[in-house]
């Protein structure tokens, strides 16, 4: 259990990293295209292998469909969101929405229960979604609210095909290694923002100007989730999951720190309540 617990905290260090290098970059979506294609090339042979020696079941073929197309809306959706938000702002939102939303289905609709510690955990992450959102100010007209608001709805979704493709991954562990589901997770991020970088043609720009924080990148970003999934197989998820949104507060500093983002000490204190509240859910709740 120990070192589950190592492998996620640093499972949410590096995703901080890599997103920090992500939100620096010129063209968001040219950025995280790079940066996995570059392990998508080097992983490929490893899952013909892996699928050529050990074949599965149909239906384990379905579940990786179904990672491979979730990685692929995640990935189109991930891009907007750093284009149109601060990271001090949209991490938090993003990383914590899983954790908000699991334990509401449960209650709502599969007659589980949360304890007092549970609730106030939900409490705290909706207090620091709200201000973090500033949807309480008024000092701005509707239409520049709603504009602020576009960012934190786009988070919102990130954070809902996060949960989603979690749980899928958890099931396809059974049926393939850490190696192999990474590779399948890297083609659909890779095919979702296909597009988009086609269309841009801004590729060699792009590696003119940050070839060395895209080679980071390439490191950070499958490594992240590589230790998450390595930790998936020496703890439950639910231990483990809400451990690695420690990454909320990294991030949130960090964009604080390096991009001089505004309003930092709200923010700041707005992803550790956030994470607070995660770990009250996750471990008490």
């Amino acid at each position: 259990m120990f070192l589950a617990i190592i492998l996620v905290i640093a499972s949410g260090m590096a995703h901080a990293i890599w997103s920090i290098l992500t939100k620096r970059s010129c063209n968001k979506s040219v950025f995280l295209w790079s940066i996995t294609m570059v392990t998508t090339i080097l992983l490929l042979p490893v899952l013909i292998t892996e699928l050529w020696w050990h074949p599965m079941t149909a239906g384990s073929y379905g579940l990786l469909l179904l990672s491979f197309t979730l990685q692929a809306i995640y990935s189109w959706l991930l891009s907007q969101t750093y284009e149109l938000g601060d990271l001090s702002q949209i991490y938090p939102i993003m990383r914590g929405t899983s954790t908000l939303l699991i334990p509401i289905i449960g209650v709502l609709f599969l007659s589980e229960s949360l304890s007092a510690l549970g609730w106030f955990g939900i409490l705290c992450m909706l207090g620091g979604f709200i201000l973090l959102s500033r949807m309480g100010s008024r000092r701005k007209p509707a239409n520049l609210q709603m504009h602020g608001m576009k960012p934190i709805l786009m988070a919102l979704c990130v954070g809902l095909c996060t949960t989603c493709y979690v749980f899928v991954d958890k099931l396809n562990l059974q049926h393939i290694s850490p190696l192999g589901l990474l590779e399948v997770t890297n083609i659909g991020f890779v095919v979702g923002l296909t597009p988009a970088v086609l269309t841009s043609r801004k590729i060699w720009e792009e590696w003119r100007i940050n070839k060395s924080t895209m080679m980071l990148g390439a490191i950070l970003n499958p490594g992240s989730y590589l230790l998450f999934l390595f930790a998936m197989q020496r703890a439950p998820m639910a231990q483990i999951s809400s451990l690695r949104e420690i990454g909320t507060v990294f991030a949130t500093f960090l964009g604080v720190l390096f991009l001089k983002e505004q309003q930092g000490l709200r923010r700041i204190s707005c992803s550790i309540f956030i994470f607070c509240g995660i770990l009250l859910i996750g471990i008490w709740g």
